[in-house]
């Protein structure tokens, strides 16, 4: 009897592990992550700011319906860029920087798997394409699909990278296409201050991406949000720390 409660209890803590696995929970979890600083979900302010962050672009035709709309709303967005995306459309990647949002890396070729060395090369190809365009070297780096290890962390932080993932409320899983409705609400009901807002402007079809923002945007403006980049909700965060 005993034994075999044992032997249940390993098969949960195994399934319970590999669940956690698949979702990206690194060994040392969220609580020292953020303690450390090394990585970033959103933050604890009562401040009406909000991130917008948009992965695997740029996109000849949604990354610039994206920009548009960010001008129209005088609202500031942070790209997590693929260096390969980057190479085809240098001036998307150079409009977005020239407009005043963050440039940030999210590998060269959006691997779900990789080494540490292979990561390590492709934040390093990535930076060298975003720089040759820009001359602005990204110091931010997503992991692909949100997927870490400890080993991941520390390599990208020995690297000089803060990494970021985003609030876990604010998925909008618009890769998904699930309408958008569902998109709109998700962020409409959730939104808090500090909020890290996860989009994507490329790797599919975005086009209910673009129309749910045209509505989620100018309503937050109208509740009193304003949007930030990720380094200015950091900065945000640090200011308030040092008044404490």
């Amino acid at each position: 009897m005993t034994r075999n409660y044992v032997l249940l209890l390993t098969v949960c803590f195994l399934i319970i592990s590999g669940f956690l696995g698949m979702k990206g929970y690194a060994d040392k979890g969220r609580p020292y992550y953020e303690e450390t600083g090394k990585v970033v979900w959103d933050i604890n302010t009562e401040d009406k700011i909000v991130a917008l962050t948009f992965d695997d672009g740029p996109h000849p035709k949604y990354t610039a319906a994206v920009l548009d709309l960010l001008a129209k709303y005088d609202a500031k967005a942070t790209f997590f860029i693929i260096g390969k995306n980057a190479e085809k459309y240098p001036e998307l990647v150079l409009r977005s920087y020239t407009e005043g949002h963050e440039l940030a890396n999210h590998t060269y070729t959006h691997p779900f798997k990789v080494s540490i060395k292979k990561l390590q090369e492709e934040l390093q190809q990535t930076n060298d394409t975003i720089y040759s365009i820009t001359g602005f070297s990204p110091v931010l780096f997503r992991p692909v699909g949100g997927n870490y290890t400890d080993a991941m962390i520390n390599a990208a932080v020995k690297d000089g990278y803060k990494v970021v993932m985003w609030s876990w409320h604010q998925d909008t899983q618009d890769w998904k296409e699930p309408g958008v409705k569902k998109i709109v609400q998700k962020v409409m009901k959730g939104t808090r201050p500090g909020d890290v807002i996860l989009f994507h402007d490329g790797g599919g079809n975005r086009s209910q991406t673009i129309k749910a923002l045209e509505e989620i945007i100018p309503a937050l403006k109208k509740q009193g949000y304003s949007f930030v980049t990720i380094s200015e909700l950091i900065e945000s965060k640090q200011q308030q720390e040092q008044i404490q």
